[in-house]
């Protein structure tokens, strides 16, 4: 029988993992978070408490003891979407991938989206990224706008 799954905030409003466990969660996140962003660096632990310092949050699915899926994600009010929930990173593991762990952060991002007032749950997903892609527009996602950036480092 496989573990139940269930989603768990590793941060707090403010952005502190003080709980001993939720400090344990962030550790179990790292390998998972590393599918989608490798470059991460060594002290991972350091990297997403300044990474938290500055607004960004993040919830897990797990099951069992194992992280399955990860999001961080901040509020950001603009002028065009008023507040709106962005989410910054979402990977499920990859021995995970459909079986509904990215479903199930969705659809938890998109409740605590809704009760923190937001009126736009927003992400980017890279262009090489298409099972995403397939998943987000399942998930009734659209593709607004285009984004543009330019590295200055």
């Amino acid at each position: 029988m496989a573990p139940e799954l269930r989603v768990i905030a590793v941060t707090g409003a403010s952005g502190h993992v003080t709980e001993r466990d939720c400090l344990e969660w962030l550790a179990k996140a790292e390998s998972v978070h590393r599918q989608l962003r490798p470059q991460l660096p060594a002290d991972y632990l350091s990297r997403m408490r300044e990474v938290f310092a500055n607004g960004a949050r993040m919830a897990v699915v797990v099951a069992g003891d194992a992280v399955v899926c990860v999001a961080l994600w901040r509020l950001i009010e603009n002028t065009y979407e008023g507040r709106r929930l962005y989410v910054d990173d979402l990977v499920s593991d990859e021995t995970h991938r459909s079986q509904g762990t990215g479903k199930m952060m969705l659809d938890w991002l998109e409740a605590h989206a809704t009760s923190l007032g937001c009126h736009v749950l927003a992400l980017d997903s890279g262009v090489q990224r298409q099972r995403a892609h397939h998943f987000y527009f399942r998930e009734g996602m659209h593709i607004p706008s285009f984004s543009f950036r330019k590295a200055l480092k």
